[in-house]
């Protein structure tokens, strides 16, 4: 059994990515102190999933965003939504945007000039069945061949909205500087080789293609070994570094509402404040 960690203001009990968070109530008034430990947290473990929480109305839950800066929306507004930034997903078009998640493995806001920093989720609806799946992006690069590293190194990513915006695929994580990715598996235009250089090339169809799939295969090799899936239960609330970890919603999240049940998950996202760069030097060895 994982060992507890005691805080001041909580409890965590490790995952497999992250930890569980009981002892706060994230629906009452939380002092400055202890949100300042949640962001020291979040960053060490990248996902606080809190437990047993109250149920957290779209207001509470902007309220809880804001702690982490400023909100920022880019989606589809459904009628149903509680909070003009709360962006409302479900298995049923009445409820929320369906859809959501499903394109490939990815981090949110890729295509913006600065991805998204946090994601915050909350469960409004608990289906039987709908898991979200979490990846740690450092672990995923640490683990690659020097060979593969080396090539993924020299390649930017262009997102296919906002004016095809380009981000090297790993860069420098904005709080903890280590290795992360900056990608959308569903939203990629092409990649860039050896931007800025003589060599410079943008990719082509076919290999913008066999490209993603060497990516998506680092996600799922080993029967998915890597991966985090999170089952969710009534009062769980969880808060993400959304540029450490990847994630992609599982094909039962848009399973018939017979099937599984109503599913809707409420989502805010914090804007990213620094444009992804490598703050290393790429060792010649990688090139």
């Amino acid at each position: 059994m994982a060992e507890v960690i005691k805080t001041k203001f909580y409890e965590m009990t490790p995952i497999k990515l992250g930890v569980e968070v009981r002892g706060l109530d994230l629906s009452q008034e939380v002092l400055p102190e202890v949100i300042e430990q949640i962001k020291k947290d979040v960053t060490e473990h990248r996902i606080m999933v809190f437990k047993n929480q109250s149920k957290i109305s779209g207001h509470r839950h902007v309220e809880i965003s804001s702690w982490f800066g400023e909100l920022e929306s880019t989606f589809y507004k459904h009628p149903r939504s509680p909070h003009p930034d709360v962006f409302r997903v479900s298995n049923n078009a009445s409820e929320g945007c369906t859809g959501v998640g499903r394109t490939g493995w990815h981090i949110d806001g890729s295509f913006q000039e600065s991805p998204f920093a946090y994601s915050l989720y909350y469960m409004e609806n608990i289906p039987k069945d709908g898991p979200t799946t979490f990846a740690p992006l450092n672990e995923i690069i640490t683990g690659l061949s020097p060979e593969k590293l080396a090539r993924w190194e020299r390649l930017c990513m262009c997102s296919d909205r906002r004016g095809n915006r380009h981000h090297p695929l790993i860069y420098s994580h904005p709080r903890s500087g280590k290795k992360v990715l900056c990608f959308h598996l569903g939203m990629t235009e092409a990649f860039i080789w050896d931007k800025d250089t003589e060599d410079d090339r943008l990719t082509d169809w076919r290999e913008t293609v066999e490209l993603i799939k060497e990516i998506h295969h680092e996600f799922v090799k080993d029967n998915g070994a890597i991966q985090y899936s999170h089952k969710w239960e009534k009062g769980d609330f969880i808060i993400s570094d959304n540029q450490a970890v990847g994630h992609e919603a599982s094909p039962q999240t848009q399973y018939p509402v017979e099937e599984v049940g109503l599913r809707i998950l409420h989502r805010t996202t914090i804007k990213g404040t620094e444009t992804p760069v490598k703050k290393y030097k790429v060792e010649a060895t990688e090139q």
